[in-house]
């Protein structure tokens, strides 16, 4: 009899159980649901802050231009060639064989590309500390104060990839990249110059042609007109537009889906020191790479048919 009743009860406590358990999950499910909601009006509410922050030509998203003239306001990033050029070799070099790398470049005075390469690998891993350093330093608050560090970290981050940008320019043979701004813009052959440069460090398709194009151009002395036109409508155009669509896609799935997916209650260290040390010096060796086998740098370069017909449809178009 005992055993009996002893059965009944359990039958009923594990029914009574499935009940509570059932009921239980049910009101889970809920407060879940209801916390989800929540969370993803906060995050909603950080991305429209984030693009309202960063969006500065008011196109409503964060595209490689924004990101660009952000970055070229972060104090120190705009570099003065002449004066970056005479600080980088004025311990090694005459002051007749500076006067030459100044007026012209520095393969022009003579200076190998071995010696230039020690610099640009200098120049590289001083950046690389430097932007490490502040990363750090921004993601210090963490989870989900870091919210508002967010433009500020993107914006140190590729301010600094600029003047690491601008200083291997300057070190393989290019002229003084106008980075002043115009009013609120920059001016169009610029900004293209830059984007090309952002492709060539990020490996998207047609930006390493389109370098070696411009660095033939110049070395061959055509107009900088006509190399303007080419940057703006002519014959680099179409790969400058690719560059700038492949690189929107990419802003904005780093800033939305790497800040506010999974990562977001580590988010201090998505883009904190120890991510940002590794990213940055990949991006800059292939940039370098690039820029040490053109004709500005390359006393034995070989141009190819298509730059051959690249430069001929510039001159024919102007």
């Amino acid at each position: 009899m005992g055993n009996k009743d002893s059965k009944i009860d359990l039958k009923k406590f594990a029914s009574n159980t499935a009940s509570v358990v059932k009921k239980s999950a049910s009101e889970a499910g809920k407060a879940v649901q209801t916390v989800t909601q929540g969370a993803s009006k906060t995050v909603n509410s950080a991305q429209k802050k984030i693009v309202q922050v960063i969006d500065e030509n008011g196109n409503g998203e964060i595209d490689i231009e924004d990101v660009i003239i952000k970055g070229l306001k972060t104090p120190g990033v705009k570099v003065n060639r002449e004066s970056f050029l005479r600080k980088e070799f004025y311990k090694n070099f005459s002051p007749e064989t500076i006067e030459d790398a100044v007026q012209y470049n520095p393969m022009h005075a003579g200076i190998s590309r071995d010696e230039i390469d020690k610099i640009a690998d200098e120049v590289i891993k001083y950046e690389r500390n430097f932007v490490s350093g502040i990363s750090a330093a921004l993601g210090a608050p963490g989870g989900l104060a870091m919210v508002a560090t967010i433009p500020a970290d993107v914006i140190q981050y590729y301010g600094y990839l600029l003047r690491a940008m601008q200083k291997l320019l300057y070190l393989y043979g290019f002229p003084q990249i106008d980075v002043e701004e115009k009013g609120s813009h920059l001016d169009s052959e610029t900004m293209n110059i830059l984007i090309i440069c952002m492709g060539i460090m990020y490996g998207t398709a047609g930006a390493n042609n389109a370098m070696k194009i411009m660095a033939n151009a110049l070395g061959k002395g055509v107009e900088k007109k006509l190399l303007n036109a080419a940057l703006t409508k002519g014959t680099i155009y179409p790969i400058v537009k690719n560059v700038a669509k492949w690189f929107g896609q990419k802003m904005t799935k780093d800033v939305f889906a790497g800040f506010f997916g999974k990562s977001i209650p580590v988010v201090g260290g998505v883009l904190g020191g120890g991510i940002t040390y590794l990213t940055f010096k990949p991006c800059c060796d292939k940039l370098k790479k690039s820029l040490r086998d053109t004709r500005l740098s390359n006393p034995n370069y070989i141009e190819s048919a298509e730059e051959v017909n690249a430069i001929n449809q510039m001159i024919a178009q102007g």
